[in-house]
């Protein structure tokens, strides 16, 4: 008689996303890294042994009681206490967004791990441009903060992203979009609410 315990499903579709492209065993190192729900989910799904960094106080403690290690420290800083491919995958989960130097996070990415990965919410989603046709930036469930209050400061489009990674001499390997928890296939840049990159450098 099998005896595990089922793992449950994330409370998040994007966790299953980004955990369909982790090798079992890999080293994570996953930035911005809120509460640690992500990393928890991958050690759960995927055996992984990993670091966040986080630099709220609040979400600090809250990895710490998700048994999680990490680094108390400003992504804005760079990544110059971790050695070059000292990881598998580093991660960047729905936080691009927020950053104030865009590029060179990107590079520091493929400095340290052999592979990235990258979400976003898709600013080109067709509910963000009607909003913005009629005279507002767009507030949803994937961008639901106000222009006057959002940490967000760098929105994009997948086109937008792919043409960063061209500038950071990275290489895609794999793009999902999707909407909730639903792949796009037909129109992602038009119909997709949030955006899935694994890419590596050249």
């Amino acid at each position: 008689m099998n005896t595990t315990t089922p793992i449950p499903p994330p409370l998040r579709p994007d966790f299953a996303a980004i955990a369909k492209w982790i090798k079992p065993g890999a080293k994570i190192l996953d930035l911005g890294c809120g509460d640690g729900a992500l990393l928890r989910y991958l050690h759960q799904e995927r055996h992984v042994f990993g670091y966040g960094v986080e630099i709220d106080d609040e979400n600090v403690l809250g990895c710490l009681r998700n048994g999680i290690n990490v680094i108390q420290n400003d992504l804005e800083s760079g990544l110059s206490s971790f050695a070059s491919d000292s990881f598998d995958y580093v991660i960047l989960s729905q936080t691009l967004q927020a950053m104030k130097h865009t590029a060179e996070i990107i590079r520091e990415m493929l400095r340290v791990g052999r592979e990235g990965i990258v979400s976003f919410p898709n600013f080109g989603y067709w509910k963000n441009r009607v909003q913005v046709i009629r005279g507002h930036m767009p507030v949803s469930e994937s961008l639901p903060y106000h222009w006057y209050d959002t940490p967000n400061i760098h929105l994009c489009t997948l086109g937008d992203f792919e043409a960063l990674c061209n500038q950071c001499n990275a290489i895609i390997l794999e793009r999902r979009v999707m909407n909730k928890d639903r792949q796009i296939e037909l129109l992602p840049n038009l119909m997709g609410k949030l955006a899935f990159y694994r890419f590596k450098r050249k």
